[in-house]
């Protein structure tokens, strides 16, 4: 296996030794190399004297490990395995002495930059605090590859008829394919280990500016009912269409708001909207609104174009959107525990949890719920059984329903 020494005089020296090598041997080899005597090497592993009769594999050392030789004098060699000593849990005993004898190492530095950039930055930094952090998750780190490798090695001679003994094996097995394709997506596919921030863009809605979310998951365009009020809106609101929606939880639908103006670009289109008790989310520009205005989302060039593309819009890039819309994790929670499946579908997922939600705006067609929608579109002036027939042929959408009849 191959080791590093680091000496005082900023020399790095590369060793190709036995495990099983004893300190001893590896300092005559050192002493070849530095030309310090044998009798006035200290080797320190992890900040702690290794003795010359000690073997390489029995204090822990690993192939690409780190040592450290400092001088064995009687008048230093006492005082630099003090500085340099390092605490049970892997921090440094001190720090600053730590941090001011690996920044005189320019060679080792460097190489930290390129294998521990963290470690790194926080040895060139102010930070002590951050550097004992990072030492001690190091070293829990080394710990827990230092358990594993312990328990690989303990299966290998286990019982193989050992039942208990197999269940680990094939753990371990599976384990170690997961391993090696979370290695291959942070080599080939990197960027799936980043936040996806969903779409947004500026749009007016009744002159009102703000941000919308756009979800080609959803199937209803909604607005909450705290933003309908901004928007001077409210007082549009048709209760005849409240109900709930469900999702992960449920939320109340209080109305719908049959036409209003939204402005994108420098073209008012007319829209409609499903108006919730939603205090998490603003306004969601659904399917309905993106079909009817011909929208399509062009992830290549960034933008929503709107009518078929007479109006090109960016996405809002993330440091433009406001950062509790970008607060998924807090949405979540609050949206679980108040009963909000619509916000918490729109905000996780943006598709199949707000589709659901949307899809429960118009109505489930089981008992209560559909005979109320019955009534109401019977009350508009069409007969019980069209009306029955179109939330069918509506899978129970009322606004859909409505449509065809009127269309009919």
């Amino acid at each position: 296996m191959k080791i590093t020494v680091m000496t005082t005089n900023d020399n790095i020296v590369t060793l190709d030794v036995d495990p099983h090598e004893t300190v001893e041997n590896v300092k005559a080899l050192l002493e070849v190399e530095t030309h310090v005597p044998l009798q006035q090497q200290q080797l320190l592993y992890n900040g702690k004297e290794v003795r010359n009769s000690d073997k390489l594999s029995g204090v822990g050392v690993k192939d690409d490990d780190l040592l450290m030789m400092v001088p064995n004098s009687a008048s230093g060699g006492s005082a630099a395995s003090n500085e340099l000593g390092m605490n049970p849990d892997g921090s440094a005993a001190n720090p600053e002495a730590f941090q001011r004898h690996l920044r005189s190492d320019s060679n080792m530095m460097a190489q930290l930059f390129q294998t521990d950039p963290d470690l790194a930055q926080a040895i060139s930094g102010d930070n002590v605090n951050r550097l004992q952090e990072l030492l001690r998750e190091r070293h829990r780190q080394r710990s827990d590859m230092k358990h594993q490798q312990d328990e690989e090695l303990a299966l290998l001679y286990a019982d193989p008829f050992d039942v208990e003994a197999q269940k680990k094996i094939e753990a371990a097995i599976q384990q170690k394919g997961i391993d090696e394709n979370w290695a291959a997506a942070l080599e080939h596919n990197p960027e799936g280990f980043a936040r996806v921030v969903m779409l947004y863009v500026d749009m007016e809605v009744n002159g009102v500016p703000l941000k919308a979310f756009v979800d080609s998951g959803a199937q209803s365009t909604i607005i909450s009912k705290s933003c309908a009020e901004r928007c001077g809106l409210l007082r549009l609101l048709d209760r005849r269409y409240k109900g709930i929606a469900h999702g992960v939880g449920q939320s109340e639908i209080l109305g719908k708001i049959h036409v209003a103006p939204i402005k994108i670009g420098n073209i008012f289109y007319p829209c409609s909207f499903m108006v919730l008790d939603q205090p998490n989310m603003e306004f969601l520009f659904g399917l309905d609104m993106l079909r009817k205005h011909q929208c399509s989302i062009d992830l290549k060039d960034n933008v929503l174009r709107v009518g078929g593309g007479e109006v090109s819009v960016p996405f809002l890039q993330e440091k433009d959107i406001p950062q509790h819309f970008l607060d998924e994790q807090r949405l979540s929670k609050e949206a679980s525990s108040s009963g909000t499946g619509v916000a918490s579908g729109s905000t996780m997922d943006g598709s199949k949890k707000a589709s659901q939600g949307a899809q429960s705006s118009g109505g489930t067609a089981q008992g209560s719920d559909f005979e109320s929608k019955i009534s109401k579109l019977v009350e508009l002036g069409f007969g019980r059984e069209a009306v029955i027939e179109a939330l069918k042929l509506c899978n129970g959408n009322e606004d859909q329903a409505a449509g065809f009849l009127f269309g009919g």
